[in-house]
């Protein structure tokens, strides 16, 4: 709960985090709700999640000012009296011995017949309240104090309570080069009829995740669940999926690369640098990854890349023939097997009508041939970016896998 975090002042982490851990621990997550600092609100919503929920976990407004309503919004809501622990009061004096406020001894008051959570990382405890069968836990907001929190003290209690002897369990398969629209026609009889286990289609910048789910005591147990399913969709789609649960794009594509035996240099421009930055974020990247140069200026292009000037004069810095020019010239000069090359209008300025903020072409030299393919993404300079560097990472996987550029990507061009 939190006014600032309605008014968009910090990211409500704590939720996410929750929702993570209670899923671990086989729980279903129904639904989330943010309170403002107004007891009355935050009341009903004591209310209104104790009527639906077996389980309600609250988290902030457990410090010492006017504005930190949560003790008094659960007593509120349960016709309770807010009573001192006398124990925590003297850890709080010794606590703050010699700098005492008076508003500080708010936090030793509970809601009357709860338990308290000791808190060693903070001076905000937490409370445990049992009521009809349905418990209610208050926990910090610092997400350092309500973690440890949760673990320590909250987790046991659960287990304690009730029956968690089954767990959610995911599948995750990435899907690269098909559209989200695109992916479930294909999978719409499987997402129509679902059961278990179920499914859910997720867009990300430039990809989409397919997550299975199912419940099950054991892991092995759950992949018995979900292999059939699984199944059916690579039977499908296979040409699309690059990976699964952990794995991402740079990662399998650099896991190809060592499989291989095969070496790599970049010639970016509208990227500027984000390719090489994502290849050298994994471990080990010096096995396969040679360096690059990031040739933003038409000079830099023809000086470092031998990019010829009439090329640049005739086609311009953002085509096929100049990324083709690109990938080349740092195969030969880097004396690596293979190079990549970006150029493109990264935004938001710099469109024609010709060729528009998020045109992007790629090159893939190789000994044998240059691949080449043209995207047009948004108006959104960094999201252009990010695509740009996964369509490399995505030119580079076809190709290692054998697979064929998409005609609609492709472009064929002339070389010198």
């Amino acid at each position: 709960m939190g006014t600032e975090i309605l008014l968009g002042q910090i990211i409500n982490t704590n939720a996410a985090w929750l929702a993570v851990r209670l899923a671990e621990m086989g729980i279903n997550l129904y639904r989330q709700q943010t309170v403002g600092d107004n007891l009355g609100r935050l009341t009903l919503a004591v209310q209104e999640s104790l009527q639906r929920a077996h389980i309600v976990i609250l988290t902030g407004g457990l410090g010492p000012t006017d504005d930190d309503l949560t003790r008094e919004g659960v007593a509120a809501a349960l016709g309770l009296t807010l009573e001192e622990d006398a124990d925590q009061r003297q850890w709080l004096l010794e606590r703050f011995a010699g700098r005492m406020t008076a508003n500080n001894l708010k936090q030793a008051f509970k809601p009357q017949g709860a338990t308290i959570l000791p808190n060693p990382h903070g001076t905000a405890c937490g409370y445990a309240l049992e009521t009809e069968g349905r418990w209610l836990f208050m926990l910090p907001g610092p997400p350092w104090e309500m973690e440890a929190m949760f673990n320590n003290h909250v987790a046991t209690t659960l287990k304690e309570h009730f029956d968690l002897t089954t767990h959610l369990y995911h599948r995750t398969l990435h899907f690269i080069g098909i559209g989200e629209s695109t992916l479930e026609t294909e999978l719409l009889d499987i997402l129509r009829n679902q059961q278990d286990p179920s499914m859910a289609l997720y867009a990300k910048t430039g990809e989409i995740e397919l997550r299975l789910t199912t419940r099950a005591v054991t892991y092995e147990e759950a992949r018995r669940h979900m292999a059939p399913t699984e199944e059916e969709v690579l039977k499908r789609l296979s040409s699309h999926v690059y990976g699964f649960d952990d794995d991402n794009l740079f990662s399998t594509v650099a896991s190809l690369l060592v499989e291989q035996e095969l070496t790599l240099a970049l010639a970016e421009s509208c990227t500027g640098g984000l390719i090489a930055s994502s290849f050298t974020d994994i471990p080990g990247s010096s096995a396969y990854f040679y360096g690059g140069w990031v040739s933003y200026s038409n000079a830099m292009k023809i000086r470092e890349l031998g990019v010829a000037p009439e090329l640049l004069q005739r086609h311009g810095a953002v085509s096929a023939a100049c990324v083709a020019a690109m990938a080349e010239g740092a195969r030969q000069r880097s004396g690596a097997q293979w190079a990549l090359a970006a150029s493109g209008v990264a935004g938001p300025g710099g469109g024609t009508p010709e060729k528009p903020v998020g045109l992007v072409y790629h090159a893939l030299a190789t000994p044998n041939e240059i691949r080449i393919i043209r995207n047009t993404y948004s108006q959104d300079r960094l999201r252009n970016k990010s695509r740009a560097a996964k369509q490399a990472a995505y030119l580079l996987w076809l190709t290692l896998q054998g697979l064929p550029v998409p005609e609609n990507l492709r472009v064929e061009v002339e070389l010198p």
